[in-house]
């Protein structure tokens, strides 16, 4: 059996935020408290996003809240022949197809609810329409009913669509490069926000038809705004504080008790370790409770 494994993969498009501590503190607990390792990705795949040095901010912000990271902290843009290969694969087999659609053509051909990405129509499934020239590669798609069991939603059953793989940009789309990463780098659990509980179908499909074993996975309740949105990074969400230790151990603080494990302690390392102690004696069902 694999040893447990778990992964925190932030964005380096900003400061972490306490939404992002949140994810990093449950995923590093939950790693943790069944003895296992805890890594750390950098998903910096989305080069005109990526800000200078917010890579090296985020480790440092880790650190400062006490979430050290087991083994050497891997950057995406530095392995994209591992997805060239795992592209290759689904070429190999069918299982991709080249699609000339623009985003202003699926607009047109299908509704969406505001702000998401329209539902691809299946335009270029059966090839390329006459004089349109190859720009993203999707995924084909089967009707498959793709069932998992997340520890804090329960029984999900979700089918996967004809999603984008390689962008028009020809940069790597991060459902590909997810898939990929988890299973090269041995990730048993992925625990992260709830807002990612919709592309689990999308990468549990492309885990099958590359062979690669499938995680077990916790959606974690999202930290939202006065408003009831999702803090993010892109809507000015504040950075975490990481100068004044009072501040530091108040956001810790909030955090663990967003993840229902509220702690009294100064010291952050004391205050994970009591919150690790806590889910360890709980047990795995204790456990996906605790971190609701």
């Amino acid at each position: 059996m694999p040893p447990v494994t778990g992964r925190f993969a932030p964005s380096p498009t900003g400061p972490l935020h306490l939404g992002s501590l949140v994810a990093a503190a449950g995923s590093w607990l939950h790693a943790h408290a069944a003895n296992g390792r805890w890594l750390v990705r950098i998903e910096d795949l989305d080069t005109p996003r990526v800000v200078a040095g917010s890579a090296d901010e985020i480790l440092s912000t880790l650190i400062r809240y006490g979430l050290t990271w087991d083994g050497e902290v891997v950057h995406q843009s530095q392995r994209t022949a591992l997805y060239e290969h795992a592209l290759d694969q689904l070429r190999a087999h069918h299982r991709v197809f080249d699609c000339a659609c623009s985003r202003a053509d699926l607009q047109r051909a299908a509704s969406a609810p505001l702000g998401q990405e329209p539902v691809y129509p299946g335009t270029c499934r059966n090839g390329l329409p006459p004089n349109k020239p190859p720009r993203a590669i999707r995924f084909r798609a089967t009707s498959e009913v793709i069932t998992f069991t997340d520890a804090l939603a329960g029984t999900i059953e979700d089918t996967a669509d004809d999603f984008v793989v390689r962008r028009a940009d020809g940069l790597f789309a991060y459902q590909l490069a997810v898939v990929v990463d988890d299973a090269e780098q041995g990730v048993t659990q992925v625990v992260r926000g709830a807002d990612l509980l919709p592309s689990t179908a999308r990468q549990i499909a492309l885990q099958r038809a590359l062979g690669y074993p499938t995680p077990s996975y916790a959606h974690l309740p999202l930290v939202t705004n006065p408003d009831g949105a999702k803090l993010s990074k892109r809507d000015a969400a504040l950075p975490l504080p990481t100068l004044d230790a009072d501040r530091v151990r108040d956001s810790l603080a909030i955090a663990l008790h967003h993840l229902g494990l509220a702690v009294a302690a100064d010291d952050p390392r004391v205050m994970l370790e009591e919150a690790r102690e806590r889910l360890r004696r709980a047990g795995p069902a204790g456990s996906a409770k605790g971190l609701a």
